[in-house]
């Protein structure tokens, strides 16, 4: 019989979040630190404008690149927030998620045999959206020593005649780690003087607890040649409503606007209008959120660092990073451990790419009780193991 499965489908691996996520379902007493979701509800106000609008019947198709007025409060709302000015009209796609955003975006610019950087440790769809794309996923290591950031040496090391694009993601996924505007100068300079296309995610960057947030895009001259993906997943408690946004200059959005025409038509109308909510008036419900998640944050990060998981401080999104070096356990053999023994569900960060072994991907995105339950557990397993 034939083999009706693609090559490129069949090389692609599956998801290792998902891995663990699913036999944690199948387990009791369970604290899942493993999935990348806020335990927050979306904010009621932002709920009822899409029931109201699914009453008056807001349930068809929509423009292509999103309704107007979400994206003509994106643009406003994106120059006086970050200094990034997209015209809506014509550099602005609404996506299904930030997920289809990168698919395009990496389809866009990317032709068969064309290499792509990649910052890793990074989300674990970066490299099969860019093999699916017929391109070669090109890893580069942001290491511990370096603080997680892109270090534009090591990216030097990488660049070779075939490469195409910079794939990056700050704040980031799954280290915590912030880019500031300095640290990004001497990438875009690398980026420019090499003639690739930069796509950025920033997804997290609402979620920015020290400093603002900078904007890849309003960097030296990155602006021409740079893809901003964002969304209103994590700041705004809307991961199941799949609403997204893809940025970039005319050229490159009205290639990313065909393939997003023929795989997805439009964003959910109504999710759409959930969005426009949140810009309008969930400021403060959103602020509310990023508060909650700092003081999370240094609670478990000082928890972790007291029993012997060394873990730098994340200056974004909602992640926790610590080493298991000094366990001698790998990162795959404790976060299985840990699982099995003490129902404490986190992710190696192996799955991440090179940057991430010897690690864990722990959410704080869970309540502070959980939290505090959960050292108390991952605390006995190390004694145990000692």
């Amino acid at each position: 019989m034939r083999n009706f499965v693609s090559e490129r489908a069949r090389v692609i691996p599956p998801s290792g979040i998902r891995k663990f996520f699913d036999l944690a379902l199948t387990m009791e007493d369970v604290i899942s630190l493993g999935v990348g979701e806020p335990d927050f509800s979306t904010p009621w106000n932002l709920c009822e404008a899409s029931i109201y609008s699914i009453e008056q019947g807001g349930t068809s198709y929509t423009p292509n690149r999103g309704i107007k007025p979400l994206r003509d409060s994106l643009s406003r709302y994106l120059k006086d927030r970050y200094g990034l000015t997209y015209d809506p009209d014509n550099e602005m796609i609404i996506t299904t998620g930030v997920s289809e955003g990168l698919d395009i975006a990496i389809r866009a610019v990317v032709d068969p045999g064309d290499e792509v950087l990649v910052a890793e440790p990074c989300y674990v769809s970066y490299p099969p959206c860019v093999t699916l794309a017929g391109g070669i996923p090109v890893p580069v290591p942001c290491i511990e020593k370096d603080h997680f950031h892109l270090n534009p040496d090591r990216l030097m090391d990488r660049v070779t005649g075939k490469s195409k694009a910079l794939v990056i993601n700050f704040p980031n996924n799954p280290s915590g780690a912030v880019m500031r505007r300095e640290d990004l100068s001497a990438i875009a300079d690398i980026v420019c003087d090499h003639d690739l296309v930069l796509i950025s995610d920033e997804v997290y960057s609402e979620l920015t607890y020290e400093g603002s947030h900078a904007a890849a895009a309003t960097v030296g001259e990155l602006r021409e040649r740079t893809i901003t993906l964002n969304g209103f997943s994590k700041a705004y408690a809307m991961t199941g409503w799949r609403i997204g946004y893809l940025c970039a200059p005319k050229e490159m959005c009205e290639a990313a606007l065909k393939i997003h025409q023929y795989v997805m038509l439009c964003a959910p109308a109504m999710g759409q209008v959930a969005a426009l909510e949140g810009i309008r008036r969930g400021e403060e419900e959103k602020d509310r959120m990023v508060r909650e998640y700092r003081v999370r944050r240094n609670l478990f990060v000082e928890s972790l660092n007291r029993i012997g998981l060394p873990c730098h401080i994340p200056e974004g999104a909602f992640y926790a990073f610590p080493s298991v070096k000094k366990t001698g356990m790998s990162d795959q053999e404790f976060a299985e451990g840990l699982l099995k023994e003490e129902h404490v569900a986190v992710v190696p960060g192996s799955v991440f790419g090179e940057g991430g072994q010897d690690h864990l991907r722990c959410a704080y995105a869970v309540s502070r009780r959980d939290l505090t339950e959960a050292v108390k557990r991952i605390e006995v397993f190390i004694g145990r193991h000692s």
